[in-house]
């Protein structure tokens, strides 16, 4: 597997890289810990907005949209809290965000499939052992969003779903219907 060790002194990311790195077991470094960090909690509420897609039946192309949707909103958040756009072209950005919204293993992705499918967010949360982060990430991230002015469309209405009983159909709704813009 791979992983990214960050920090703003590149020379303990390299230490961290030099530690752990082994046959099977690559470790990339960067001096972005804000974009790292950033990345990896935006990409699990964008998980939830996927899986909420895959649980109405939506196919292939609206995960796509929403997966390179989702990283423009990584980037614009990226830059609103002093990361890097770079880093998220990489394992901790579009890496971690392919898997998350791809993979059957996703706890964030489960979470959006059952709320894709109708189910109430507190049942689904209290039917699991683990945690999906998204769920509370996306509370921050609507929160520090609307305070910084950061548009963050699919995050927000992750959010809604979450915590003011949006059902899907609305957010569908709700998306669809934004002001028409270019990308």
């Amino acid at each position: 597997t791979t992983i990214v060790a960050a920090c703003a002194i590149s020379e303990n990311a390299r230490k961290v890289q030099e530690i752990w790195s082994g046959p099977r077991f690559r470790v990339y470094t960067s001096d972005d810990p804000a974009g790292v960090e950033i990345g990896g909690a935006v990409k699990n509420v964008i998980a939830i907005a996927v899986g909420c897609s895959d649980g109405m039946g939506f196919g292939d192309n609206t995960r796509a949209a929403l997966i390179t949707r989702g990283l423009a909103e990584m980037k614009r958040f990226v830059l609103g809290f002093g990361g890097k756009t770079e880093t998220l072209s990489g394992l901790a950005g579009i890496g971690d965000l392919i898997v998350t919204c791809t993979s059957v293993h996703s706890r964030n992705h489960y979470v959006g499939e059952k709320l894709g499918r109708g189910e109430k967010i507190k049942d689904i949360l209290g039917s699991m052992q683990m945690v999906a982060e998204g769920v509370w990430n996306s509370k921050v991230i609507y929160e520090l969003s609307r305070a910084s002015g950061v548009e963050m469309p699919i995050c927000e209405l992750v959010y809604k779903l979450c915590y003011e009983d949006f059902d899907a159909k609305m957010a569908v709704d709700a998306m669809m219907n934004r002001t028409l813009k270019s990308e």
